[in-house]
């Protein structure tokens, strides 16, 4: 484990029945992603990069500097946390990904962000 840059994240998606049309096949889900530096060097996040799929297989890419217009720097032990969302042709899908990072030092490496489930609730049991 490289503990020199070591960024962790963890999502929590939900789903937003108010904004989402079933009979049209639109989903809408937010999820808020902490991203944390547990590593021994500060990092800049650079860009963002999503595969988006939904329960047909259809799949979304998302790549794009910062994430929601930030490129936030985090020292270590600090947190930075932000909500975004995704709209699904199903009730089902599931987001992965990573962030390119840069460390103080200089070096570029990837922060992957594990798979997380979008469901609208009682979909999955």
């Amino acid at each position: 484990m490289n503990t020199k840059n070591n960024i962790i994240i963890e999502a929590k998606p939900h789903y937003i029945a108010e904004q989402s049309e079933p009979a049209q096949n639109r989903f809408v889900f937010a999820y808020t992603i902490t991203i944390t530096n547990a590593g021994l060097i500060p990092a800049k996040l650079l860009s963002r990069h999503w595969l988006i799929a939904d329960a047909n297989g259809k799949v979304q890419e998302v790549r794009g500097d910062g994430v929601i217009g930030e490129q936030p720097y985090l020292r270590p032990g600090e947190t930075f946390r932000y909500t975004s969302g995704a709209i699904l042709d199903t009730p089902v899908g599931t987001m992965q990904g990573n962030y390119q990072m840069r460390s103080d030092e200089g070096e570029t490496f990837a922060a992957a962000i594990p798979k997380f489930t979008l469901s609208i609730p009682r979909t999955l049991h």
